[in-house]
């Protein structure tokens, strides 16, 4: 078969590009805009003719900015950020972590499962954000090592996000380049069944074997985890805490809260003792990360903020537009061995100091309250104050302020993000709308009701998954157009001649397998899906089966780090190496794969 000048450029265009992906050195950002502009240039310096004589306009490789996939992947993810900024996900975490007290063999399968599920319909980022520090919290309470569930935890959310056309971006990619290419749009649960029984398999085998390949790996906590703060929690007059006992108390925190001490005046503490009764005024010292200390101020109905400056309508600082920073008393803060008292820190920086965290000590206690604790060099304090106060507070230079400030979960908000989401998800599963047009929706709904501001939009998109996808598709299109992708099938037809119809399937879904593992998926699906589809053509076998070969195939992200980011996530909080990823993910992959290779040939008859 005979291929013209640029269809051999599309060819090494795209392998330049697939090399170029796996580059560290250079952001994924900069190489898929390199690749568009390539294309683009190219393209219009030597204008492409095809057999009818049309000529293919440069400007269409910039058409996937507009795609109905990237639309739809947009809405996804400002939706599900919604999702994490409200809260509505925390009580699934903390239902988990309860249930680790009772059965912790039965948690894990349940910790998978619930992961799995969660992540067909939620990008699996936000879970694992959200189920890490919870893991790795219960690990250090349980004095169990977290590398036999954070790994399968991480790899369990790729099997369920599989499942749905919206579980990942890949999946919607795979979709809308194969209706673009005339084959019946394929629903949100067309390919649940196989991708639930391939995926069933497993989570079996991420809960009964792979711990067992895992070494135990002792996560450098104080790095990969968040930084544990010692705090004094205000019991209020009329909050649930007061006239509670402290086993009350800890049952409604479901076991997570420990109190060190019970502070009564300035000079009466109380021992914590099971049947110690609360009251009100009395400050509860406690540890824990910023997000629990969070957790328990709302449960408990006390305050984490210092005498006297409890958020009123007679305080500068509001409830609304919060934020948490952390802020290191470096060696130019004038904070060393000085007290937030001494500095008048609330009305010079208008922040109020919710805990302290001191590197490499336990504060005990603080019998003089965190305002009147000396301050050392490295000690860290979590503040909270509106967004311009914490600049005001980076452009003095007095405090080192450690990575962006985090908006507080607006948690009023939770079951309205949780329904917008539930309805955004019915109405393009039902097929009343395709799925850009509801998670557009969907997005614009989590806005007008308040569960995002339009500056958390620019933290909910990312600007990676933006360009990897635009640059697949540009790929895609100019290897569509210049026939390369027919060139590509039919050498592939010819290499696999006279094997079976099932081998070659499965032969197509184990090369995207390894293609995902080793440069982007979202690039191995759109390149993958036009190929797919031209060797079934060729074969005479349903198109349908081998853009599922592709789909499934890019979602098998099991067997490196790099392969997806939250892989890399996994393996910085839980201290694994590389060669982790290969001994557990490389025998998923295989499961995966054989189980595919199996249901879906008898699903579609060859």
């Amino acid at each position: 078969m005979h291929l013209d000048p640029h269809a051999i450029w599309a060819l090494g265009l795209t392998v330049f590009a697939l090399v170029l992906f796996t580059r560290e050195r250079i952001p994924l950002e900069t190489s898929s805009l390199m690749v568009i502009v390539l294309l683009a240039i190219s393209f219009q310096v030597f204008p492409y003719h095809n057999s009818a004589g049309q000529t293919l306009s440069p400007i269409v490789f910039f058409a996937g900015f507009a795609h109905e996939a990237l639309i739809a992947v947009c809405g996804l993810m400002v939706a599900g950020y919604a999702l994490v900024r409200t809260g509505a996900l925390d009580p699934i975490g903390r239902g988990l972590a309860k249930l680790w007290s009772f059965s912790p063999m039965l948690s894990v399968l349940i910790t998978l499962v619930v992961s799995a599920i969660l992540s067909a319909f939620v990008n699996n980022t936000p879970i694992v954000v959200l189920l890490l520090p919870i893991m790795l919290n219960v690990a250090v309470r349980t004095k169990n090592s977290p590398s036999g569930i954070l790994m399968p935890m991480g790899l369990a959310t790729l099997l369920g996000g599989m499942t749905t056309t919206i579980g990942t971006s890949t999946n919607l990619l795979v979709v809308s380049v194969a209706a673009d290419m005339g084959l019946e749009e394929i629903g949100m649960f067309d390919f649940f069944l196989p991708a639930a029984m391939a995926g069933s398999i497993g989570i079996l085998y991420l809960w009964l074997i792979a711990p067992k390949l895992l070494p135990n790996r002792t996560p450098n906590l104080e790095d990969s985890g968040p930084r544990i703060f010692t705090a004094h929690l205000h019991v209020k007059s009329g909050s649930f805490a007061d006239g509670k006992t402290l086993t009350d108390i800890i049952e409604k925190t479901e076991g997570a809260i420990q109190v060190s001490g019970i502070r009564r005046s300035e000079n009466t503490f109380t021992v914590p003792l099971p049947d110690a009764k609360i009251r009100a005024g009395d400050r509860l010292l406690v540890r824990d990360t910023p997000a629990q200390l969070k957790e328990y101020e709302r449960v408990l109905g006390a305050t984490l903020y210092s005498k006297g400056h409890e958020v009123s309508d007679d305080n500068p600082l509001s409830e609304e537009e919060q934020h948490l920073a952390e802020l290191v008393i470096d060696r130019g803060s004038p904070m060393i061995h000085r007290s937030l008292n001494e500095v008048h820190f609330s009305d010079v920086y208008q922040l109020v100091t919710l805990a302290i965290h001191r590197k490499g000590k336990v504060l005990e206690n603080m019998p003089q309250g965190i305002a009147r604790t000396p301050l050392r060099l490295g000690d860290i304090l979590l503040v909270q104050g509106s967004n311009e106060s914490i600049e005001e507070v980076k452009r003095r230079g007095h405090f080192l302020v450690l990575d962006a400030t985090t908006a507080l979960p607006s948690t009023k908000y939770a079951n309205t993000a949780i329904g917008i989401m539930g309805l955004t998800i019915l109405m393009a599963g039902l097929g009343i709308v395709p799925i850009a047009i509801s998670a557009v929706a969907g997005a614009l709904a989590m806005v007008l009701t308040n569960c995002l501001k339009w500056q958390d939009i620019q933290r909910a998109l990312s600007a990676q998954v933006i360009l990897i996808v635009a640059a697949s598709l540009a790929l895609g299109t100019a290897l569509t157009q210049t026939g390369a992708t027919v060139y590509v099938a039919h050498e592939f037809v010819s290499l696999t001649a006279g094997m079976s119809d099932r081998v070659i399937f499965s032969g197509l879904m184990l090369l995207m397998a390894v293609l995902t593992n080793i440069v982007s998926n979202n690039a191995a699906a759109v390149i993958g899906t036009p190929i797919a589809i031209s060797i079934a053509t060729q074969l005479g076998l349903p198109p349908e089966a081998f853009v599922l070969a592709v789909l499934f195939g890019a979602n098998m992200s099991y067997a490196t780090p790099m392969a997806y980011q939250t892989n890399l996530l996994v393996m910085n909080a839980g201290g694994y190496t590389f060669m982790d990823f290969v001994k557990a993910g490389v025998p998923l992959t295989l499961i995966v794969w054989l189980a595919f290779s199996f249901i879906v040939p008898i699903m579609y008859g060859f």
